[in-house]
């Protein structure tokens, strides 16, 4: 085998590598980012029924009123909008000091560990594999 054949394969196996590895990252920060949000809606729970308004694969918006009177539909939509339908209602839970981040209550970041941890395994399960065969040495070296 040519040495810049040798040399490419070399950086293809960091490349996947660097995918994984960015794959895993972004999980992570995900789940840390979930956990922060929760943490700073635990730190001040407010709690009010709310409508859902809309539901789309980017977001699920609800419109509740806090005990001030004022109405929201947080922009960002609805943590954890998992089996939710436009025109129900259900229980949220918001901070306190910021209205606008609102999630389903009784749910939290545990329901993204299934859905992250499967796609970062996922996502490895086939890396790893790429990354022996672009290793492993051609018959008759």
């Amino acid at each position: 085998m040519a040495v810049t054949q040798v040399r490419v394969r070399r950086i293809a196996v960091r490349v996947v590598l660097a995918l994984g590895g960015l794959l895993t990252g972004l999980g992570l920060l995900l789940i840390i980012a979930g956990w922060t949000e929760d943490a700073k809606i635990d730190g001040h729970t407010g709690r009010a029924n709310a409508e859902v308004v809309s539901v789309s694969f980017q977001r699920t918006l609800v419109r509740f009123q806090t005990p001030d009177g004022a109405e929201h539909i947080p922009s960002v939509g609805v943590l954890y909008p998992e089996a939710l339908e436009e025109g129900q209602t259900v229980q949220v839970e918001y901070d306190l000091r910021n209205p606008e981040l609102v999630r389903v209550a009784g749910r939290g970041t545990l329901l993204m560990l299934l859905p992250v941890g499967t796609t970062v395994l996922l996502a490895w399960a086939v890396l790893l594999p790429v990354v022996w065969w672009l290793r492993r040495r051609p018959d008759g070296v």
